[in-house]
């Protein structure tokens, strides 16, 4: 019985340590404050941009990544048929070995290759026609270069019939030999696609366009990017897209081809041109 008055005072004393640990005020943080509709548009647009800027710049890698897969393609059955052709001479060098019983020492390629037989032989720098602008213009050619290149202007895209297109002037100085009908015309051409620079200034895109070119026996459509190259030593410069199965280059040799007939053009001699002494930056 001496027990009973000690126990009731030690639970009393524990529910009073429970209740007022259940008064304790909370400690969770304020909740933050709505967010208005304005504001919910705001960020709404914003990640709209930055999904739709990342989609466009996706779109032009990928393009730029097919475009090339389709050109190392290109390259590697080109080195295959060269792989291809190099075994068969081999092979047939061994049997004339073994059939005349001595060695035999090749000192100069074949006079007839059918490889070169249907391809033209250009110098290191030649005349072009352009038909559709009516003149012809001083090329280099560049088997270094993927794309050729035209010199141009006040480049200026627009729109006609939902297509691009592009209006620019030649970009050619006072001592380039062309047409003074083409000298400060405006040209148009439709946009055929674009391409990306990587310069050491900085990244542009520049448009690519279709004109029908002349030079010697050789009259093709060929797809020049348009850029000033005023502060280069040709308008114009040939590269290995245009090359490719139809040329081949004597870099030791100038002017293998006449100047092409057009209307109006200034007309230079090729037998009186200087030999260039220095590379041009393509």
């Amino acid at each position: 019985m001496p027990k009973r008055p000690s126990l009731m005072l030690t639970l009393l004393g524990a529910a009073a340590l429970l209740g007022g640990c259940a008064w304790l005020p909370s400690q969770q943080e304020p909740a933050p404050p709505p967010v208005t509709s304005a504001e919910f548009q705001v960020g709404l647009q914003q990640l709209e941009r930055r999904v739709m800027a990342q989609c466009d710049d996706h779109s032009e890698r990928l393009a730029q990544q097919r475009q090339g897969q389709r050109t190392l393609t290109a390259d590697v059955r080109e080195v295959g048929r060269l792989v291809r052709d190099l075994s068969t001479d081999i092979e047939q060098l061994e049997r004339d070995s073994r059939q005349q019983n001595t060695t035999r020492v090749v000192t100069e390629c074949r006079a007839t290759d059918d490889r070169l037989a249907n391809k033209e032989l250009l110098g290191r720098t030649e005349w072009v026609g352009l038909p559709d602008i009516g003149t012809s213009l001083k090329a280099r050619v560049d088997s270094g270069a993927d794309t050729s290149s035209l010199s141009a202007r006040d480049i200026t895209p627009f729109e006609r019939d939902g297509e691009d297109w592009v209006r620019f002037k030649l970009g050619v100085t006072k001592d380039d030999a062309v047409a003074e009908v083409a000298r400060d015309s405006w040209q148009e051409a439709p946009i055929e696609r674009r391409v990306r620079v990587i310069q050491a200034a900085g990244e542009e895109s520049r448009p690519v366009i279709e004109l029908l070119m002349t030079l010697g026996p050789i009259r093709e459509p060929v797809q020049f990017t348009l850029t000033d190259r005023r502060d280069l030593a040709h308008p114009v410069l040939l590269g290995r897209r245009f090359l490719m199965d139809i040329a081949i280059i004597d870099v030791a040799r100038e002017f293998v081809h006449d100047q092409p007939e057009m209307p109006g053009t200034e007309a230079d001699s090729a037998d009186g041109e200087e030999d260039a002494t220095s590379d041009e930056s393509s």
